[in-house]
């Protein structure tokens, strides 16, 4: 598994920044519940979004050995007045305006305190470019809107959130995480809409040792297939996994055990 480029990443920010003002500045009711996250507003999660962009940017700004607390990042919350769709849009885009600028201009081995081991700037383009992917999704299922993502994109969430999930099982005491480890199970994850050469399959291990994944195409105790959008969705827990166009082959309870416990993260 090979990661996108650091420039690929950045661009990615900008563009998904620019299509979710797109989303947020549509008509659609800001105080709308988003049915993915359905604790939040539209406008919430748009504020979610845009004050984790501006702590990114505090980090790498900073060049930061330590968290910044998200409360101590200028700007931060947002707009004081909840409802002014202007304001929001403002807001969130210099926030995109901020981040792609440090993150380019730091390039991706600059030294960054982050929460995993990987401690650099490239880390942050790349979590930072999965984040909100996914939840731009979030709020054009808010909003009733379309939803597609470039397919490298989406293939390498797939492999964050993979790579997040082990990590997570391997290194913090987190009860979901360890529910994880147990009898052998494995999962594949088949996008079947994508060029050969992106090899937009994996296969996902759950043993007594923990979890492991790789990308390829293997028997599995239970096969999730489909587009690689909605195949991404579904894996992220915003689509079910009886909608349009995705199969689940095999023991639909090992998935489903699985998206039960990989919450985190």
């Amino acid at each position: 598994m090979s990661l996108l480029t650091h420039d690929r990443y950045c661009d990615e920010i900008a563009h998904q920044v620019e299509q979710l003002r797109a989303v947020a500045t549509s008509g659609t009711d800001l105080s709308a519940t988003v049915p993915t996250c359905p604790d939040w507003s539209l406008e919430d999660l748009v504020r979610h979004m845009g004050g984790a962009l501006r702590w990114v940017d505090a980090l790498v700004r900073t060049r930061a050995k330590e968290n910044i607390p998200p409360e101590q990042v200028p700007l931060g919350a947002g707009p004081q007045e909840r409802g002014d769709a202007a304001a929001l849009d403002k807001w969130l885009a210099d926030a995109g305006e901020l981040v792609v600028g440090a993150l380019r201009e730091a390039g991706p081995d600059t030294e960054v305190w982050a929460w995993t081991g990987m401690m650099h700037t490239g880390f942050w383009a790349r979590r930072m470019a999965c984040e909100i992917t996914v939840h731009r999704a979030d709020a054009a299922l808010a909003a009733g809107q379309p939803y597609e993502v470039a397919p490298d994109i989406a293939a390498d969430a797939l492999d964050e959130w993979l790579q997040l999930v082990e990590w997570v099982q391997r290194t913090m005491p987190h009860e979901a995480a360890r529910d994880l480890r147990g009898p052998e199970r494995s999962i594949h994850l088949h996008a079947t809409d994508t060029e050969p050469g992106l090899n937009a399959e994996w296969i996902v291990e759950l043993g007594e040792e923990g979890v492991s994944w790789r990308r390829g195409h293997e028997k599995a105790t239970v096969a999730l297939r489909g587009p690689l959008t909605p195949l991404l969705l579904a894996f992220y827990r915003r689509l079910p996994l009886d909608a349009p166009g995705l199969e689940v082959l095999g023991d639909r309870e090992v998935l489903e055990f699985w998206l039960e416990r990989t919450t985190f993260g």
